[in-house]
């Protein structure tokens, strides 16, 4: 890991990993027909530091909480901090008012996808897994943010996408090449770290030395198709103008944002969700089979 200039927080990357696109996008029509034949109802989830958005079909955002209801203040209460989570038991209950609400008791007809930040350790990824599981859901779906938000908003023919993401505590540059990660960095620092009325310094810095260590790593153009096609910009953070110009401004290439960006990845978790759950109505109707 490398610290930021200001010594506060620190950075990972990741070069070159080769992730899979989501197994519901890429498996042969037979095998998604027969794993998810019977799933019709879903939630989509977005368990940030900060905030968990969830996401139903044909209801749109179900919940947007930032504080353990059960009445923790949300500083001690959080049960995500930096991109994991560290308290299980918050954080499961949180969870489980959730899907009651969304889905109530009887859950064995439903899938849960989740996502979760693209540098989230495996711990994090195997409990955010386990937590879904006993809620009772049919399937669970973990996939990483940036590709949730290229779901929402990203370039349909597949070619480079920058992804910026500002949270709360998670700043996240991610490029993706037909649907696969090129490349990754992680800076944890984010909006909660500015005191009211300061200036994004600290932020748009972390932005644009990931972007600048993703070019000293480009072999092949990508990010410089990335940049021209213009950075896709989600999270919390991209609903404040100061920080979109500035990122503007010093990359010198236009930003891209959806209409609401803090429900951006949200939002195409619910996209991927609705296509899992089309294969399950499309898999009953099929001839000769039963659902």
């Amino acid at each position: 890991m490398r610290s930021l200039r200001d010594g506060q927080r620190q950075t990972r990357s990741v070069h070159g990993q080769h992730a899979q696109p989501s197994p519901q996008l890429q498996q042969p029509q037979h095998l998604q027909h027969s794993q998810h034949r019977g799933l019709t109802r879903g939630l989509a989830l977005d368990l940030g530091s900060s905030r968990t958005r969830a996401w139903v079909p044909g209801q749109g955002l179900l919940a947007d909480t930032g504080a353990d209801p059960a009445g923790d203040h949300v500083r001690a209460g959080r049960p995500v901090r930096r991109g994991r989570i560290v308290d299980m038991d918050s954080c499961g209950r949180m969870l489980g008012r959730i899907a009651d609400t969304a889905l109530g008791a009887d859950r064995g007809d439903t899938v849960i996808v989740l996502s979760h930040p693209v540098l989230a350790g495996t711990g994090h990824r195997a409990a955010a897994r386990d937590l879904l599981t006993a809620l009772g859901p049919s399937r669970v779906i973990v996939l990483d943010s940036a590709r949730a938000a290229a779901a929402c908003a990203g370039p349909q023919d597949g070619g480079p996408l920058l992804v910026v993401d500002i949270g709360a505590e998670l700043t996240e540059a991610t490029l993706l090449v037909d649907g696969r990660i090129r490349d990754a960095r992680l800076a944890e620092t984010g909006t909660s770290d500015l005191e009211p009325g300061e200036a994004p310094t600290a932020v748009v810095r972390a932005v644009l030395d990931m972007v600048m260590g993703m070019w000293h790593q480009d072999r092949h153009g990508a990010l410089l198709g990335a940049l021209r096609r213009g950075p896709l910009l989600a999270g919390g953070g991209a609903l404040r103008p100061d920080i979109t110009n500035r990122i503007a401004l010093r990359l010198g290439v236009p930003v891209r944002l959806t209409d609401d960006p803090a429900t951006t990845v949200v939002r195409g978790a619910g996209l991927i969700l609705s296509s899992v759950l089309r294969h399950a109505s499309a898999a009953r109707a099929l001839p000769g089979r039963s659902g």
